[in-house]
């Protein structure tokens, strides 16, 4: 029953910056672990932040110094924060949620998904 809501997509020019949030219905947020994913088209879905059962982040190697997760637990908000966005960055991007004991790279290992939010970087 846990539903994720994106937002924040849009077309922005090169060197923009954006924020993703993504809004879940469940009441105990804590127990899950976030991440964002995104895919474009033709391409493999990839991951691109995600946090630890700790609390640390991890990024793609694309992501690190650009983007940064964050997130708000009393608004069960989890969010990405994008910034110097270049063209290569056009996908859409996902919210996913796992269980605590499951990985957090492949998607194979995310039990819940948004729909998924557009961005576009122009030149």
């Amino acid at each position: 029953q846990v539903q994720l809501v994106e937002s924040g997509g849009g077309l922005v020019q090169a060197g923009d910056s954006l924020r993703l949030s993504c809004v879940t219905s469940d009441p105990v947020f804590v127990e899950h672990w976030f991440a964002w994913f995104r895919q474009a088209p033709g391409k493999e879905r990839e991951f691109v932040a995600s946090f630890r059962g700790t609390g640390d982040a991890i990024y793609s190697d694309s992501s690190k110094g650009r983007f940064t997760i964050s997130r708000n637990v009393r608004k069960r908000t989890t969010y990405l924060q994008m910034d110097s966005l270049e063209p290569a960055d056009t996908a859409v991007y996902y919210c996913a949620a796992r269980d605590p004991d499951r990985g957090a790279f492949s998607p194979n290992d995310y039990k819940y998904w948004g729909q998924g939010t557009q961005v576009t970087v122009s030149s």
